[in-house]
């Protein structure tokens, strides 16, 4: 296997036994939960207080910060057209801090950031999480759904072609290109904001 700083996984509707196994194969000893919200309720086994035995059963660590690595941020000015902004959560002092947190963690155990969505490109924790984590240069693998490790390079190659807009861009150069498509995706898949009530509703 290449040599991975970190890992991510989606649980999606994968059962608990092969969850862990999924883990054990890489070599996972601490899982980071990125989940704004860590329950499941189509997937209780996911929820955060049956997760955590499960996984000390498996000698496996289980930390949350969903709060500030998560996709859903309660500060609703980091929400650009209703949709959460990526870009903008990347540069708050909360989400870098984490970031510097979870560096470290990752420095002394073999971590993998865990959420909900199967596709690493339907999901935060790559178009957000490993994105910054790469930059900073660290090899992020993501554990896909039938079990094989995709290096972060390569999601990013299947991001670029996947964005038709972003390919459009001839101009620009690489860097351009990918900030272009990671923007287009987290437009595309990100969390979108409820409307708030109007002002009629409000009198009421």
């Amino acid at each position: 296997m290449p040599h991975y700083d970190l890992f991510t996984i989606g649980h999606s509707n994968i059962s608990i036994d092969r969850f862990i196994a999924m883990l054990r194969e890489a070599q996972v000893n601490a899982v980071v939960d990125v989940r704004s919200v860590p329950t499941s309720r189509w997937f209780p086994w996911f929820s955060a207080k049956p997760l955590t035995e499960k996984l000390a059963g498996a000698d496996i660590g289980y930390a949350m910060m969903g709060d500030a690595l998560g996709g859903r941020p309660r500060d609703r000015s980091l929400y650009r057209d209703g949709v959460v902004d990526y870009e903008a959560m990347a540069v708050q002092p909360e989400f870098v801090a984490s970031l510097d947190q979870l560096i470290g963690k990752a420095a002394q155990s073999r971590v993998c950031l865990m959420c909900a969505e199967r596709d690493p490109l339907d999901c935060h924790r790559c178009l957000l999480v490993a994105r910054r984590l790469a930059e900073r240069g660290l090899a992020v693998g993501h554990i896909l759904h039938d079990g094989a490790i995709e290096s972060h390079a390569a999601t990013e190659a299947r991001l670029l072609a996947l964005d038709a807009d972003a390919a459009g861009l001839f101009a620009a150069g690489d860097s351009e290109r990918l900030a272009a498509a990671y923007r287009h995706r987290a437009h595309a898949v990100g969390f979108k904001q409820k409307s708030q009530p109007n002002a009629a509703r409000k009198k009421k």
